[in-house]
């Protein structure tokens, strides 16, 4: 359960307290950080751990200032749904995540490739999009979301993201102000919560403009062998035998729920689509994942696939077809990709 809005307002003044006590504590525990690395396997595993603790902390205490600043400004709250106040929350977003994935990319050494046969439709130069977009992507935990949403508001997209997310995200103080001022939609695990998820998805849509993008996670949640047991298992109930088949073929993904997609490209059938599948982050879901498998000399993959307006399918069925062979694909290149780079670091001796 959610805490309600309030309590968690709270957590800003003690991510403050400790920021501050970090800092007073930092030669301490860049000793215990030091000595802890040398036992645990990898390169400084837990000083790296440290420094970026650090600086995801203090991006969160900055962050929430300006957001008391942006506050005062939109007239003490009254103003905040104003053009220009969305403007300015979405540039503070896009200038953390930028800091936050240059921070990353030096501490753990990675290194992003958008495939050689794909192209994105948002680079400035490449023919592709000056429309609205609905932005369908695989859910392969918290890394790959931040590196995705990174990539369409950074300097050469600057595109102004809708997401579809789950509530407890909300938990992140940052994320949870930032994310409730702006046209977000919250899916809530309790099914009598307020606003159906399709009609709230629809309402996003309905009014994207050239520098938007709706984005949806059709899985629903992050890929694990158990969520995709279940997943299939409420198929088979459901007697949709054909999606069962379908789905248990696909070894990479969740089978996709159809239904907030398509609310969407009803309510904004003017919009292209772009579908999304990036691998090397999915194994770290959880801190405990992070410990365990620090990556380090990575190379993250991206892959976008542009599909105009108008060649988008509006009858349910074929849209729900269409879906599930494009998933199928996102599947098939996942496989590929992760086999290359598997052989290739046991060529070239690379650490995964």
């Amino acid at each position: 359960m959610l805490p309600p809005r309030r309590v968690r307002r709270v957590t800003g003044p003690l991510l403050i307290g400790a920021l501050a006590a970090g800092v007073v504590l930092l030669p301490v525990l860049v000793v215990v950080a030091v000595i802890a690395s040398v036992f645990l396997p990898g390169r400084w595993r837990a000083l790296r751990l440290l420094c970026f603790a650090f600086a995801y902390l203090a991006m969160e205490v900055a962050g929430l200032a300006v957001a008391g600043v942006l506050w005062v400004l939109g007239g003490f709250g009254r103003r905040l749904h104003s053009r220009g106040s969305r403007a300015a929350h979405y540039t503070v977003l896009r200038l953390l995540l930028d800091v936050l994935m240059r921070v990353a990319q030096r501490l753990f050494a990675l290194r992003l490739v958008t495939d050689g046969a794909s192209w994105s439709p948002l680079d400035d130069g490449v023919p592709g999009s000056t429309n609205a977009m609905v932005v369908l992507s695989r859910h392969a935990g918290p890394g790959d979301s931040f590196l995705l949403v990174h990539t369409l508001m950074n300097r050469d997209h600057l595109r102004q993201p809708r997401i579809v997310l789950r509530d407890l995200l909300q938990l992140d103080p940052l994320l949870d102000v930032y994310l409730n001022r702006l046209p977000n939609h919250f899916v809530s695990a309790d099914p009598a919560a307020g606003q159906s998820s399709e009609e709230a998805i629809a309402d996003l849509a309905r009014d994207l403009g050239e520098e938007d993008a709706l984005l949806i996670f059709p899985e629903g949640a992050n890929f694990t062998p158990r969520r995709r047991t279940r997943a299939i298992q409420r198929l088979r109930e459901r007697g949709l035998l054909s999606a069962v088949r379908r789905a248990e073929a696909m070894r990479n993904v969740l089978p996709p729920r159809p239904a907030g997609v398509t609310a969407a490209l009803r309510a904004a059938p003017h919009a292209d689509v772009v579908f999304v599948a990036h691998t090397g982050l999915e194994h770290l879901s959880t801190v405990r994942d992070l410990w365990r498998g620090l990556p380090m000399d990575k190379t993250l993959h991206l892959r976008w696939w542009f599909i105009p307006a108008a060649d988008v399918p509006r009858d349910e069925a074929e849209l729900t077809d269409w879906l599930y062979r494009w998933w199928e694909t996102i599947d098939d290149w996942i496989t590929t990709t992760s086999a290359a780079a598997t052989q290739l670091q046991g060529a070239t001796g690379t650490p995964g």
